[in-house]
């Protein structure tokens, strides 16, 4: 089966994910996660994305980001695979893939969704009770984003930006958004898009980029009529 092609449209976020092959862990100290994070930031910095939220998980990493030209995620990514993976077969005298086949990204409506999505990734490690709060979580994005903890891997949204015009209170008010916990429909609706790599969005957000790059952007029919407003296995 031809592989499905990707969204290459530049200033609209990605939620991306990758799995370790087989669901093996793709860290295993925490020397790890630091030279991914390294490595994440160079290689976003080089090929032009910005990084607005992340989880680095113990099998698998989430990454909410903003290409600024054409092809600038497959290109951060593949450079960011290679160092990792010459990294990790180099310090654990191992050889061969250390993910599962290509990553999977979803198109996100900002407007709509892009505030939860990023909640959603923070949130991953309190899903698999990990801990009991996202604050607890070392190596996620939430540190920056909910406690105004310092990250040089991330470029703020404008969104995230317009939540306050007091930087030292955007943290707070950002936090605020974790009192309620993703509902189940907002879940499956993420999980969703991201498993067929199509768009997380209000409907005619959809029909928008059906129009702009004439593939499927929702699960069934192409240019199916609008409907109302919208509002697993992926974690």
């Amino acid at each position: 089966m031809p592989r499905k092609p990707r969204f290459i449209l530049p200033g609209i976020p990605q939620h991306v994910i990758q799995r370790g092959n087989n669901r093996e862990p793709c860290f295993l100290s925490e020397t790890d996660y630091c030279r991914y994070l390294s490595d994440l930031k160079q290689s976003a910095e080089k090929y032009h994305c910005q990084i607005h939220a992340y989880v680095l998980m113990t099998n698998h990493v989430h990454l909410l980001v903003t290409p600024t030209e054409e092809y600038a995620i497959s290109a951060m990514m593949q450079a960011l695979g290679r160092r990792y993976v010459t990294y990790v077969n180099r310090t654990y005298g191992r050889t061969g893939t250390l993910w599962e086949g290509r990553y999977k990204a979803s198109l996100v409506d900002s407007e709509g969704y892009l505030l939860s999505c990023m909640r959603y990734i923070e949130l991953n490690p309190i899903r698999v009770s990990m801990v009991q709060h996202p604050g607890e979580y070392r190596w996620s994005s939430y540190a920056a984003n909910g406690q105004g903890a310092e990250d040089d891997v991330l470029t703020p949204h404008s969104l995230y930006l317009a939540l306050t015009e007091e930087e030292h209170k955007r943290a707070t008010v950002y936090r605020d958004l974790f009192r309620n916990h993703v509902d189940d429909e907002l879940l499956h609706e993420i999980r969703e898009a991201l498993n067929h790599e199509l768009v997380l969005g209000r409907s005619y957000f959809k029909d928008k980029i059906e129009q702009m790059t004439s593939r499927q952007a929702r699960m069934g029919t192409p240019g199916r009529p609008r409907v109302a407003e919208e509002g697993a296995e992926y974690r």
